[in-house]
């Protein structure tokens, strides 16, 4: 209990960092299904609000919190980005046509977008690193009469083992290209194994979606003609109050990111913040549902844990109590409940802004040290991890490989 995780060897055991989060937002509608009405599950027999995992994880990714570490890119626009990488404006014709022929030797079949001629895409989502597209696009240039063969031999190389950026590294990758490629991938392996597991944001209460009906005026309108509004339409939305749970397995982080422990470190505090300030970008020019998490547990153990079944009873108000302060009064007797059984965590820290709500956990043994700003949050995450945020969150990833942009 008294040791940091950085006096473990992190190879012989499995630590993991799990972080819990209750976040109620105002009315929006954050995540929609495909009729465009908020996305919604079962769960213990009542009907919640949801936000999917892949949502949530986007959200994350291009936050302005986490924006420093970027080095992936998913693309099915590669021909093109080694194409810009290019400078010499008479090389660029012929470039795009070994481009798109090497790719397709890497089993990366290519074709162009009716309507965007000149631009070529794969029929895949091709998830690389930004340094890779540079390396490749000099291997292009500098070709010297390689065949397409050779060259898409060394792309094979580089996509494969230009992976250790940090949201790769926490994402994870899964590339299958196709037969054609079958000599480029021999030997090769195009998995990147994620280190972030994200669960599927739940309502801890019941929440059924309402509908908005609402109207555009006519500003030109005379006002002799008839009464009625230039546009009537419909929107649907909710109000919900989440339970939030991600687990990075940091064993797993560390090998990623080719042992890079404080990269890894940094990456790890500015997931919490992106996670703690991001939120879904669904119909908020209409909503504006720009709202903080009222609690967040982060915890330090050796296997994760979801307390979603905290909220399998639906939550609801309760005298004073709102739906917020019942859902981390049902967390934290939860949370003592299987620390009774089972055994709490490593580490178990709690955040709730300037104090504002209290973890209640019962007469557990294990009492969470309770933190009042974000920053204490992480910083007392990376101690516990062996590691100072103020060092680690100056730490990089290859300034060359940032060059590009979104």
């Amino acid at each position: 209990m008294g040791r940091t995780i950085s006096q473990y060897s992190y190879r012989s055991i499995a630590m993991y960092i799990t972080i819990h989060m209750i976040q109620n937002h105002s009315p929006a509608n954050l995540n929609r299904d495909d009729l465009g009405a908020p996305k919604t599950c079962y769960f213990g027999g009542a009907l919640r609000s949801r936000i999917s995992s892949q949502c949530l994880k986007r959200s994350i990714r291009l936050s302005s919190e986490f924006r420093d570490l970027l080095g992936g890119i998913r693309t099915r626009r590669l021909a093109d980005m080694l194409v810009q990488e290019i400078e010499e404006a008479d090389m660029k014709s012929g470039t795009r046509k070994k481009a798109v022929k090497v790719l397709k030797k890497c089993g990366f079949d290519t074709k162009e977008k009716a309507g965007e001629e000149g631009h070529d895409h794969t029929e895949m989502l091709i998830y690389t690193t930004r340094n890779a597209i540079r390396e490749m696009a000099e291997i292009l240039k500098n070709a010297n009469g390689e065949s397409d063969d050779e060259l898409a031999k060394k792309f094979g190389e580089l996509i494969a083992e230009r992976t250790a950026v940090p949201d790769m590294a926490l994402s994870g990758r899964m590339l299958e290209p196709g037969k054609a490629g079958k000599e480029v991938w021999k030997n090769r392996n195009t998995t990147v194994e994620a280190a972030l597991q994200v669960a599927h944001a739940l309502s801890t209460h019941e929440a059924r979606p309402e509908v908005d009906y609402y109207v555009a005026a006519d500003d030109v309108r005379e006002h002799a003609e008839d009464a009625g509004a230039g546009y009537v339409d419909e929107a649907m939305y909710n109000s919900a109050c989440f339970y939030k749970y991600f687990s990075i397995n940091w064993e797993q982080l560390v090998g990623n990111l080719q042992d890079k422990k404080e990269l890894a470190a940094h990456t790890v505090g500015t997931f919490i913040l992106g996670a703690a300030f991001a939120n879904p970008s669904g119909k908020q020019n209409s909503f504006a549902a720009h709202n903080l998490p009222d609690g967040i547990v982060v915890e330090l153990r050796k296997s994760p844990v979801s307390y979603a079944n905290a909220f399998a009873r639906p939550v609801e108000s309760r005298g004073e109590r709102g739906v917020i302060e019942q859902s981390i009064a049902q967390l934290g007797s939860y949370m003592n409940d299987l620390d009774a059984g089972y055994g709490g965590p490593e580490h178990r820290l709690w955040f709730s802004p300037n104090g504002r709500h209290t973890l209640n956990e019962g007469e557990s043994s294990f009492q969470s040290e309770a933190l009042r700003s974000i920053d204490d949050l992480i910083t007392t995450t990376l101690t516990r991890l062996g590691f100072e945020w103020e060092k680690v969150r100056q730490v990089k990833v290859d300034a060359d490989a940032l060059k590009a942009e979104l």
